[in-house]
């Protein structure tokens, strides 16, 4: 098994994932953040908000229409004027076809900006987690990860299609309105403000809750993603132990919490529709009974007063819809905080921008002073010096948690050492350019991870740009055509999600395959034949042999076969290399290899 050492420092799991606590930012620093981090939605913004003021004061034409054909169209001195009726219903029957069509292009644009700002996030997201520290991943749930680039950038979706449309068209159309009742009577426009005055506090009040609670909503739904994702992987070991009981009642008690966060911040949005409404209907009804009954003192007539009502509702409706809005809004800041705090952990393995090429062929590899640790977590190694000639073959063995699979992924670059240097090639890494890292190291881990696809395109993985020819001839340099040929499909075989339909040893040899297209200097092999049978580590292991020629190999070994065969073989112990040497000298020294040797050759007699 890997040996990876449980960090005990604070990662991504325990600080910026850590989130069921109260946000400790505003809805505004949330949004200005969003919006630098999301340049897609500045695309042709000014040509969008255009639009919607056009539709937003487009929305006016129709009070002052009607005040018009009352004032001077019928109820005026001229008496009922047709001609004039016609002419003003008629031009503002055009114009409402304007807006309409502003409209329906404003929304538009902004749906397509939308879209660009959910990929842009997705594609920023997705490459920042895979950018983290070995830390990050150890202690983070993959569930928690998966909801951030999936459903908390969902949670944007409606509000920048909608939503954002909708804050700048009604905040236009308040203003607007707000603009056309002082213009009629500035008297009865002060009653319907006073009127709503005690809602902004009201207002503030509740979305501070509302971004806090739908945080944590947020914070759930993840919960319940990282469960349910749990519970599907393991459906073998669930119902192999008979442990559906204890399974279901955490993922019961995952959409519980869930469940009850959302009503919670339901709750929210429940209570401030009723409070909109009612101080709404009040400035109404205060409107109404002052032009009705002080209609000489206010100075307004029977066309102003009908024209000045129909404000008043105008005036109400983007209210009572920014209410609805600001819900979603709070919904939608919550999951753009959660994705920010992604991308504010800190990236720790820096890549260089003019990048050193590594040589090719087989490398060579050093290590000065090297020592790790996690955070604030105990060092899990300590000053690794070895020089490893190219084309050599080392083994690195020692018991669990002795730090040898943390050295193998230092090699890889997978972390950078906390002191100390490690020089691949003659050169430091942390100087080589990523693609040629990338090209030159391979590392073929313990799982042998493959993706939901055929054999062929998960061999083709090891190279951008690999052919199916590339594939095969991979499998016949391993001399793996005969496993090969056993398989129904051949190299057409379907391996299921994390190539479930294959065997652990089966996986393993694509692995294999994957690296030999990938034709790697360093290859580096993480405990590739621990969890095999015997039968299917002899073809490994031939594998193995073929896929080492030409190329400097460092197995992290648990099965010590491996070190027999090796050049030279590194012993681990606490993080520190304790013994170092040929198998043959080392198994007669009194030491940690000696110990490990008889202990596993007992073992195998066993076995």
């Amino acid at each position: 098994m890997t040996d990876t050492a449980a960090p005990d420092g604070i990662g991504l799991a325990e600080s910026l994932l850590d989130d069921d606590s109260t946000p400790d930012v505003g809805a505004l620093q949330v949004l200005r953040r969003g919006l630098a981090i999301s340049p897609e939605l500045k695309v042709g913004i000014r040509v969008t908000i255009a639009m919607a003021l056009v539709a937003a004061v487009g929305r006016l034409i129709i009070p002052i229409t009607i005040q018009q054909v009352l004032d001077r169209g019928v109820l005026g001195d001229d008496g009922y004027r047709p001609g004039f009726v016609w002419a003003v219903t008629g031009g503002a029957f055009v114009i409402v076809l304007v807006v309409m069509a502003a409209a329906r292009e404003a929304s538009f644009r902004l749906v397509v900006a939308a879209e660009a700002v959910l990929l842009g996030l997705r594609t920023r997201a997705f490459e920042h987690i895979h950018r983290l520290s070995l830390a990050d991943h150890t202690e983070s749930r993959r569930g928690v990860l998966v909801s951030r680039v999936t459903s908390d950038v969902e949670a944007l979706a409606q509000f920048t299609q909608w939503g954002a449309i909708s804050w700048i068209i009604n905040s236009a159309v308040i203003t607007g309105t707000l603009v056309v009742m002082v213009a009629y009577n500035w008297q009865l426009t002060l009653i319907v403000a006073a009127c709503h005055v005690p809602l902004l506090p009201f207002l503030r009040w509740v979305q501070r809750r509302q971004f806090a609670a739908y945080s944590l909503v947020r914070t759930r739904v993840a919960e319940t993603l990282g469960e349910t994702s749990e519970a599907v992987a393991g459906a073998p070991v669930i119902r192999a132990y008979g442990y559906a009981a204890p399974v279901r009642e955490r993922l019961d008690t995952a959409i519980d919490n869930q469940y009850r966060s959302q009503i919670r911040s339901s709750i929210w949005f429940a209570g401030m529709l009723p409070v909109v409404d009612f101080f709404s209907s009040l400035s109404l009804a205060a409107a109404v009974g002052v032009g009705v009954w002080w209609s000489d003192a206010v100075d307004v007539g029977v066309g102003e007063l009908i024209a000045f009502l129909f404000l008043v509702n105008l005036l109400l409706q983007p209210i009572a819809e920014l209410g609805e809005v600001l819900d979603q809004t709070q919904t939608a800041l919550a999951g753009w905080w959660k994705i920010l705090r992604v991308l504010d952990v800190p990236i720790e393995v820096e890549e260089p921008d003019a990048g050193v090429s590594l040589p090719a062929g087989p490398l060579s590899v050093a290590t000065t002073g090297v020592g790790f640790r996690y955070r604030t977590g105990d060092v899990v190694l300590h000053d690794i010096e070895v020089d490893i000639p190219a084309e050599t073959a080392v083994a690195v063995v020692g018991e669990t948690g002795g730090g040898k699979t943390t050295f193998a992924r230092l090699l890889a670059r997978l972390a950078d050492p906390t002191t100390g240097e490690v020089r691949i090639g003659g050169v430091d890494l942390r100087r080589v350019d990523p693609a040629s890292r990338r090209a030159a190291i391979r590392m073929v881990p313990q799982d042998g991870f493959l993706f939901d696809a055929t054999i062929e395109e998960n061999i083709r993985y090891g190279r951008l740009g690999a052919t199916a020819d590339d594939a095969r001839q991979s499998i016949e340099q391993l001399g793996l055509g005969g496993w090969l040929a056993s398989l129904p499909m051949g190299i057409d075989t379907v391996v299921g999600e994390r190539g479930s339909r294959l065997s652990v040893g089966e996986r393993q040899l694509v692995a294999l395959a994957r690296a030999q297209v990938a034709d790697p200097g360093l290859l580096l092999l993480d405990e590739a034949t621990s969890a095999v049978d015997p039968e299917t580590e002899e073809v490994l292991a031939a594998a193995l042999a073929r896929l080492a020629v030409g190329r400097t190999t460092i197995s992290v070994a648990h099965r010590l076969s491996t070190a027999e065969r090796a050049d030279l073989v590194l012993v681990f112990d606490a993080g520190r290399i304790v013994q170092r040497g040929h198998h043959s000298a080392l198994v007669d020294v009194p030491g940690v290899y000696r110990d490990l040797h008889r202990s596993w050759v007992g073992n195998t007699r066993q076995g």
